[in-house]
C-alpha cells in the first residue's frame, strides 16, 4: 500500500524511517540493503540464448514448412528436405541475431544510465552508486542529477525538477519541502517528493529516501509493463492467417485429388504419395526467408536513424500504424530550448550569427573603453547564470538558462572573468 509521504512532516518521516539529518551509519545502511534488496529496476528473468533460439521456429508458417520438410523426408524427396530445412534455419539465425543485438544494445544503455547519488552517512557527504540507497537515507541534489530514488524533500533552495518521464509534463516543477494536507494528489502536484528518474534542472535541495527499486513510482510502471502480455504484430498476424487458410485449403485439394484418384482405380499408395508431393509443392518455403530478409533491411535502416528494433517484426508494425497520439515536449521533440534571435539597442538580429561577437560587433562599441550593449548583454548572460557544464561537457541546468548560457558561449563569454575582459 502506498503510504502518503507528501502529508507528512519531514520530522514524522524521520522518525518513521529510523534516520536524522545525520544521515544512516554505514552497519544500518549495509543492514537494510540486505534485507530490502538494491536500488535498481528487476526485470523478468531473461531468456537465454537457446531459448531466444528456439522462439524463432514459434511462428505457424515455419511450423508449416517443418512439417513440409519432414514429408519431403518420409517420401523421400531429400533435396526437398535439406532446402526446406536450410530456409526455416536462415530465417531463424536472421531473427536471432537481430533480438541479440537489439538485448546487447539496450543493456549497454542501461550501464550507461546508471546514476550515482550523493548521501549523508553518519554526518559525512559520501558518493555512492545509486543502487546501494536503502530507505532513510538523506540525499543531496543538485541541479543537473537524476533523482536516484523517491525522497520526500526536506530542505531546498529554488529546486526545480523535469518530471516529463514520469507525468508528461515539459515545464520543471518548482519543489518546497512543506507539508501538503491534501489526499489523493496526483504526481504531479506532490510538490514536496522527488520521483527516481526525474532531472533536477535548477537549484538543489536534500531529501529522504522513502522508497527504492521496485517500490518506486517508476518501479511500478517498470512492473505494468512487465505483467503485461506480449502481443502479435500485424504482420505476425496476417503471415498466420495466410498460413492457415494455405494449410486448410492444400490439405482440401489434396484431399479432393486423393479420393478422385482412389475412385478411377489408381493405386491407393500412388495416390498418397501424388497428393503428399502436392501439398509440399504448394507450400512457399520460401515467404519467410524473404520477408525475415526486407525485414532485416528495414532494421539496419532504421538503426542508422537511431531506432533500435528488438523483433523484426516489429518494422512492419509502424507502416500498419495510423494515428499516432503522443506527449509532444519530448517525445516528438528534443525537449530543449534554443536562443533563436537577440534584441538588443532596438536591433534584432539571428542568434546564429552572433558567434565572436567581441570582434564581429564592433559597430555597437561607444568607445574601447566600455561594452556595447550588445557585449553587455552577453556578459549578463554569462554570468547570471545556474547553467554549468558537467564531467561530459555537457550543459545541464534550467532549459531557458541552457540555451542563454550556450549563445553567451557562442558569442565568446564563459563564465570566467579572465576571458570576459
Amino acid at each position: 500500500m502506498t503510504k502518503n509521504w507528501h502529508q507528512r512532516s519531514s520530522g514524522e518521516i524521520l522518525s518513521e524511517l529510523s534516520t536524522s539529518l545525520k544521515g544512516l551509519t554505514e552497519e544500518k545502511a549495509n543492514q537494510l540493503l540486505k534485507e530490502n534488496g538494491p536500488n535498481i529496476l528487476t526485470e523478468k528473468k531473461k531468456r537465454t540464448h537457446i531459448m531466444m533460439f528456439l522462439d524463432q521456429f514459434k511462428d505457424f508458417m515455419i511450423l508449416v514448412l517443418i512439417a513440409a520438410a519432414l514429408i519431403s523426408g518420409f517420401i523421400g524427396e531429400f533435396s526437398d528436405t535439406i532446402a526446406i530445412l536450410v530456409i526455416v534455419v536462415l530465417n531463424a539465425v536472421i531473427g536471432f541475431v537481430q533480438e541479440y543485438r537489439a538485448e546487447k544494445a539496450m543493456a549497454a544503455l542501461k550501464s550507461m544510465a546508471a546514476p550515482r547519488a550523493t548521501v549523508i552517512r553518519s554526518g559525512n557527504t559520501v558518493d555512492i552508486p545509486a543502487s546501494e540507497l536503502v530507505l532513510g537515507d538523506i540525499v543531496l541534489v543538485e541541479a543537473g542529477q537524476i533523482i536516484p530514488a523517491d525522497m520526500r524533500l526536506i530542505e531546498t533552495a529554488q529546486l526545480k525538477i523535469e518530471e516529463a518521464a514520469l507525468t508528461g509534463e515539459s515545464v520543471p516543477v518548482e519543489k518546497h519541502s512543506e507539508t501538503l494536507k491534501e489526499q489523493g494528489l496526483p504526481l504531479g502536484d506532490r510538490k514536496n517528493l522527488a520521483f527516481k528518474g526525474t532531472i533536477a534542472s535548477y537549484g538543489r535541495g536534500k531529501g529522504v529516501v522513502v522508497a527504492t527499486g521496485m517500490q518506486t513510482e517508476l518501479g511500478k510502471i517498470a512492473t505494468m509493463i512487465q505483467e503485461e502480455e506480449e502481443v502479435k504484430t500485424p504482420l505476425q498476424k496476417r503471415l498466420a492467417a495466410f498460413g492457415r487458410r494455405l494449410a486448410i485449403g492444400v490439405l482440401v485439394i489434396c484431399a479432393i485429388i486423393f479420393i478422385i484418384g482412389i475412385l478411377r482405380g489408381e493405386e491407393t499408395l500412388l495416390m498418397l504419395l501424388t497428393a503428399i508431393s502436392l501439398a509440399v509443392a504448394a507450400i512457399p518455403e520460401a515467404l519467410p526467408a524473404v520477408v525475415t530478409i526486407s525485414l532485416a533491411i528495414g532494421a539496419k535502416k532504421m538503426v542508422k536513424q537511431n531506432a533500435l528494433i528488438r523483433k523484426l517484426p516489429a518494422v512492419e508494425t509502424l507502416g500498419s500504424v495510423t494515428y499516432i497520439c503522443s506527449d509532444k515536449t519530448g517525445t516528438l521533440t528534443l525537449n530543449k530550448m534554443t536562443a533563436e534571435e537577440i534584441f538588443v539597442y532596438n536591433k534584432v538580429m539571428n542568434a546564429s550569427v552572433v558567434e565572436n561577437s567581441k570582434q564581429k560587433n564592433i559597430e555597437f562599441r561607444f568607445d574601447q573603453l566600455f561594452l556595447s550593449p550588445l557585449e553587455s548583454l552577453f556578459l549578463g548572460l554569462s554570468l547570471n547564470n545556474d547553467a554549468r557544464v558537467d564531467k561530459d561537457g555537457k550543459v545541464i541546468g534550467d532549459p531557458t538558462e541552457v540555451a542563454l548560457y550556450i549563445v553567451s558561449e557562442k558569442a565568446g563569454y564563459k563564465k570566467d572573468p579572465a576571458l570576459v575582459f
